[in-house]
């Protein structure tokens, strides 16, 4: 059925993703278990699932972490609120928010000093949407989409910015900032564009890849905002697109008549299940596999202080 797959470079973990994953693990190997993490760690069941394994506890709730645990903040981030109830409740803990979601609460709280208003792309309910507007008390807005822009209501539009969850499709986002700029010209765009360097990547590894091939699959979780606007994008561009969990969710009929599978992965899915989904290709038909040209990922985000390992700890 199938005679090639073609991989999306890059595919896949990202520095954020795989700097959360380490804190776990670290604190795992340093402080052993349990170790409890506010909401999954990053949006991927079989991360969460293996790091469940290895001792890890995830909560919602802080009241469910006893005294003197080690808490982890997961990698969206958290509202002031968690941040300050957790201290309250004396828990040793780390801080596993991807640093460019970080980069987004600090520039909050500077441009807030100044008096700023903002205006948030995202989608409502996300993590690290209520992480970044639970940064402020108020003075912060929610748009979802254009129709969105035209009802928000700024108690002022002097000093106004724009901010955005970090892992939105690039394309709907400047749709919307374009909406933004035209009923609020002075606004203020971020100096550099919050969509993270990862999900720009695999969207633009996704824009290459589609018109290549019969049929896209995404390998990510349902959870996975970017693995979802990675899906999104391959349909927008005109080619059937799916996205899968495992090996297991993929289905015979999508490849009907198909010569060539594009196969990429979000920032959170990790890379035996990538292999496992060509292993399962391979028994559809698949004779070859091809990694597609594309940027080569470098950046490596540093533990926090105090998860070092010594040399006896070293697994």
């Amino acid at each position: 059925m199938t005679s090639e797959v073609l991989l999306a470079e890059p595919r896949g973990f990202c520095a954020g993703v795989d700097r959360a994953i380490d804190i776990v693990e670290h604190a795992l190997t340093k402080f052993g278990r349990p170790i409890y993490v506010r909401h999954e760690i990053v949006h991927n069941t079989y991360v969460v699932d293996d790091l469940k394994k290895k001792g890890a506890i995830f909560i919602e709730e802080l009241a469910d972490v006893p005294p003197g645990a080690t808490l982890i903040f997961s990698a969206h981030g958290v509202s002031r609120a968690i941040q300050d109830e957790a201290e309250r409740r004396g828990f040793r803990i780390f801080d596993a928010t991807c640093p460019l979601v970080s980069k987004v609460h600090v520039e909050l709280a500077k441009l807030h000093k100044e008096g700023y208003e903002f205006i948030m792309i995202g989608h409502k309910g996300h993590p690290e949407v209520e992480g970044t507007m639970g940064q402020l008390d108020s003075g912060i807005h929610l748009v979802e989409d254009v129709e969105d822009v035209a009802k928000v209501q700024p108690g002022q539009t002097e000093l106004l910015a724009v901010v955005t969850q970090t892992t939105l499709s690039v394309d709907d986002a400047a749709e919307i900032v374009a909406a933004v700029k035209a009923r609020f010209p002075q606004v203020r765009e971020p100096k550099q564009q919050d969509i993270c360097y990862a999900t720009q990547n695999r969207q633009d590894a996704v824009k290459l890849m589609s018109p290549l091939v019969d049929v896209v699959i995404v390998v990510g979780s349902p959870t996975s905002s970017n693995s979802n606007r990675l899906r999104e994008l391959a349909d927008r561009l005109g080619t059937p697109a799916y996205m899968v969990d495992s090996a297991a969710d993929l289905q015979e009929a999508w490849f009907d008549g198909a010569q060539k599978v594009g196969l990429t992965a979000g920032a959170s899915a990790p890379d035996v299940l990538v292999q496992e989904v060509i292993a399962r290709l391979r028994t559809l038909g698949a004779v070859s596999v091809r990694t597609l040209d594309g940027i080569q990922e470098t950046i490596k985000f540093p533990l926090p202080k105090g998860l070092k390992l010594d040399a006896a700890e070293q697994p």
